[in-house]
């Protein structure tokens, strides 16, 4: 039997939502051009939290301008006193982390052990970081005398909001640059609250700037002409059209795109180990996570044994209310989301793949999918080779390692994978055929702000994290697509 537990529910006291924002610009709140309001909800009730700012291509303009007079100032102070302002960021972050943790899992809808326990502290850590880099830069590589490039344009996805907003902007600030960031128009409420921090913190007016809005806002900033970068982390249909719209400029690019990692399982893997890596990568954050790993591919010898275990597991996690800290999985970020997650699971059904879930019962309102996975499934379905983003696994088997590289490598993608092998030499062998910008072993969905991450392929281009973040940010730095930022990228696996 199933053990029991009682509700343990995080109190939403703790986070005073406005019933409206303004958008972000030159260090104050200030209304939109166009006057035009948008809805946020939560997906887990489907409640209104707040109203927001859809920001037009004249705010684009504003808050751009207001990033460029910034930059003469940001870019000539010492690196040791843009540090301090990152120094503060980040312990604000940390002094403020309850609150901030709750309006992520109300906004998101992922578990608020996620967001208390892996969202927040990776937040802090990576301006903490960069805080360290700041009046190190002249070591980092690039160079005895790095400049920053200008203005940065940064688009940010909705299913890690705030982490992804920290990824961005403690690089950006770090080397001197000044920012304007649009968040997702799903979850735009932590991006604005981050604009109170800075105001809190003391940041100078026009260093970081927040545009809310829908794509057409991001489009605008991206194809603004007095923007020096970009860096974007979504979908790979709107990457593309991100690099067909920078083509011919000399726009500083970064792309980090979807995923459909390969988590392989050889025969002599340690397999309750396992079991909690294949649970942990497919099903942490609904699975909204582009390096998920999604397929699972499983020695034969083993797969009959792994899958009862794996079925077992699947049966503990808990799915319902967000904010309660048992919760395992909490709502699909959106109506859209979800959609697309029951669309593709249905084809897989339809081309012969056999769908297992355990028993689930789900509320009644609120965007909701149980963790599902698929067996019988082959390199041509659908749900082998499409980007889910949600809690789907296929499982596929293979007999050998060159045939678990082949498969594992048989994907338009190229962002992450995993090992799982009591050999470190089958791991150092296998890691080196795999074309993917970050490889487990033994473990999955570990990150580190020291450690660089980006992919291959459709996967985008460029590293985020690590020493290696610093260089999209730099002039004069050479580029991810160079000769040496190949070798870096390699060494990054």
């Amino acid at each position: 039997m199933a053990f029991a537990y009682a509700p343990a529910p995080e109190s939403r006291a703790v986070v005073d939502l406005a019933p409206s924002y303004g958008l972000f610009i030159d260090g104050e709140f200030a209304e939109g051009a166009g006057g035009e309001l948008r809805k946020t909800v939560s997906p887990a009730t489907e409640e209104v939290l707040a109203e927001y700012t859809q920001a037009t291509a004249d705010d684009v303009d504003r808050a751009v301008r207001a990033a460029r007079k910034a930059f003469g100032t940001w870019s000539a102070l010492p690196g040791a006193e843009r540090a301090k302002y990152l120094f503060r960021i980040a312990r604000i972050i940390q002094e403020r982390s309850r609150e901030l943790a709750v309006l992520e899992t109300l906004d998101n809808g992922k578990p608020i052990r996620e967001s208390r326990d892996a969202d927040l502290p990776l937040v802090a850590a990576h301006f903490f970081y960069y805080a360290g880099w700041a009046d190190k830069l002249d070591h980092a590589g690039y160079g005895a005398d790095p400049r920053p490039l200008g203005v940065a344009g940064q688009v940010i996805p909705w299913n890690f909001p705030l982490l992804m907003l920290a990824w961005k902007i403690a690089p950006a600030l770090a080397t001197g640059n000044t920012v304007v960031l649009k968040p997702a128009e799903t979850t735009p409420l932590s991006a604005l609250f981050f604009a109170d921090i800075c105001r809190q913190a003391g940041l100078p007016k026009g260093v970081v700037n927040i545009l809310t809005g829908d794509g057409t806002t991001g489009a605008a900033l991206v194809a603004h002409p007095d923007v020096n970068k970009i860096a974007f982390t979504g979908s790979t249909e709107v990457g593309k059209a991100i690099a067909r719209t920078v083509a011919g400029t000399d726009k500083r690019v970064t792309l980090e795109l979807g995923g459909k990692a390969a988590n392989i399982v050889y025969d002599d893997a340690p397999l309750d180990q396992a079991v909690e890596g294949i649970v942990n990568g497919i099903f942490f954050n609904q699975g909204h996570v582009c390096c998920a790993g999604s397929r699972l591919l499983v020695q034969e010898s083993v797969a009959e044994e792994l899958l009862t275990a794996l079925k077992r597991r699947m049966g503990t996690l808990r799915v319902g209310d967000p904010l309660d800290k048992n919760t395992d999985i909490g709502a699909v970020n959106s109506a859209e989301q979800l959609a697309r997650i029951t669309a593709l699971a249905d084809a897989g059904e339809a081309e012969g793949a056999e769908r297992w879930a355990p028993a689930c019962e789900l509320p009644t309102t609120g965007y909701w999918f149980a963790p599902t996975l698929f067996t019988g499934v082959t390199q041509a379905h659908r749900i082998a080779r499409e980007e889910i983003f949600g809690p789907v696994l296929s499982v596929l088997t293979f007999r050998t390692p060159a045939e678990a590289v082949e498969k594992a490598n048989n994907t338009p993608y190229g962002l992450s994978a995993g090992i799982w092998t009591e050999k470190g030499s089958r791991m150092l062998w296998t890691a080196s055929k795999l074309r993917a910008g970050i490889v487990w072993s033994n473990t999955f969905n570990k990150f580190d702000p020291a450690s660089p991450f980006g992919g291959y392929k459709e996967s985008g281009y460029g590293r985020e994290g690590g020493r290696h973040g610093l260089a999209a940010y730099l002039a004069g730095a050479e580029g991810p697509t160079s000769e040496r930022g190949a070798r870096d990228g390699e060494r990054d696996r």
